[in-house]
């Protein structure tokens, strides 16, 4: 697709050079803070609470996400590591940004910004709910443009092939690094796969109209983002079924499954379990 949407080239400053290019990937991640920084900001001014926090909350929320996101990675991935001829190449290498790890490094983050604040959790991570589903949604696109995180072979009318991927999906790579993949009633050479970065594009936006139009809405507070965890889970349990990632519990579903079962749950108790307002101020 387009991994790269500008390159300068190579660029030498005091005789060290380097490829200065502007990816897409890149790219949409800057899009997708910037525009949860100023959603934010708006509903901060909404409410009445300071600007800055909105910088604040969106700053570590970033940190948080990054570092949860590579730790993620890596322990997943401990024994490829280890193994690795260079595991700080892996470890600091650009790819290896999980979701799951992010949202865990991002919601501790934030709670200290907010515990250093005096402020409610709760009251908070509604205010970010709907900003979750919206930056998960537009990285998604950006994992579209370079070709990552593509789902399983496909011969549909809309499937798309990456042949310049990350990896490339061709039939060889599927057997590769993808063996428990059944590839037998393809042919070889460039594979068409299920674009299941634009899948999950769309169906998050919606839940982000969703959950958008409802935060003006009075309820019970937290609801809101228990409310996420629960939609979130449940669209990227059955995304997950078309994805390449490999199926660990009993072959039929993937650790990014069982995660999402765990959101669910935990989303659905406190829905009907609401937490008291005397301990919102704490995850």
């Amino acid at each position: 697709m387009y991994p790269i949407i500008f390159d300068f080239g190579l660029v030498d400053i005091f005789g060290f050079q380097f490829r200065l290019a502007i990816y897409s990937f890149g790219l949409m991640l800057v899009v997708a803070f910037y525009t949860c920084y100023f959603l934010l900001n708006y509903d901060l001014k909404r409410l009445g609470y300071d600007e800055k926090l909105a910088s604040d909350i969106i700053f570590w929320a970033a940190v948080g996400g990054i570092i949860g996101s590579k730790v993620y990675h890596v322990l997943e991935n401990l024994e490829q590591v280890i193994s690795s001829q260079n595991p700080l190449g892996m470890i600091f290498s650009g790819s290896g940004l999980v979701f799951f790890g992010g949202l865990l490094g991002g919601i501790l983050a934030v709670t200290m910004v907010l515990r250093k604040n005096n402020l409610s959790w709760l009251v908070f991570a509604d205010l970010v709910a709907p900003l979750l589903i919206l930056g998960y949604s537009i990285g998604r696109f950006g994992c579209f443009l370079v070709g990552d995180d593509y789902g399983i072979p496909s011969n549909l009318p809309w499937a798309i092939g990456f042949p310049n991927g990350l990896p490339p999906t061709t039939s060889t790579v599927f057997a590769l690094q993808f063996p428990w993949i059944d590839i037998s009633g393809f042919s070889t050479g460039v594979l068409t796969v299920h674009p299941t970065q634009v899948y999950e594009t769309l169906v998050c936006g919606g839940i982000f109209f969703f959950l958008w139009k409802k935060r003006t809405e009075d309820g019970v507070q937290g609801s809101l983002f228990f409310l996420y965890l629960i939609l979130a889970g449940i669209e990227r349990f059955f995304i997950e079924f078309i994805r390449t990632n490999e199926k660990y519990f009993l072959d039929i579903f993937s650790g990014a499954q069982i995660i999402s079962v765990t959101m669910i749950c935990i989303g659905l108790y406190f829905l009907l379990n609401p937490m008291p307002e005397s301990v919102s101020d704490t995850p």
